[in-house]
């Protein structure tokens, strides 16, 4: 098979490529992808368990502890113990991090329209379509 046909290969390509671009339409904000996909689960339900957002965002739990340390460094959460289970970390989001939603969500939407700027609507939504049951298959 060639390298160009193994889909590894391709998705890890295109992933790349996302990435780079994401990573520098959220630089100017002084955020990662990582990051952002921290705030947008917290901006759609704040105070959520470190757990449950790696669980969220298919993050093991020590990759979602440092992408927290430096979100909490930067001042954009707070993590408290859950007064029903001490063992477990609330993390809530800041006003700083509350300041970011409108121009953050702004530049993730000029991401995707840069990432899919080849393809139709009807295009790209069979593409999201189809890496989800590819996800979900495996």
């Amino acid at each position: 098979m060639e390298l160009e046909q193994c889909v590894n290969f391709v998705l890890t390509k295109a992933q790349n490529s996302v990435q780079q671009l994401f990573k520098a339409e959220l630089s100017p904000y002084g955020i990662t992808p990582g990051q952002y996909g921290v705030l947008k689960c917290l901006w759609d339900q704040n105070g959520l368990t470190a757990k449950q957002l790696a669980e969220r965002l298919c993050l093991d739990s020590s990759t979602i502890t440092g992408i927290l340390d430096r979100m909490e460094n930067k001042g954009l959460i707070n993590r408290y113990h859950d007064v029903r289970d001490r063992r477990a970390l609330c993390v809530m989001i800041t006003n700083a991090g509350l300041d970011l939603q409108e121009p953050v969500t702004e530049a993730i939407v000029n991401a995707n329209k840069k990432a899919l700027l080849n393809f139709d609507e009807e295009q790209s939504k069979l593409l999201k379509k189809m890496l989800s049951e590819l996800n979900s298959n495996l």
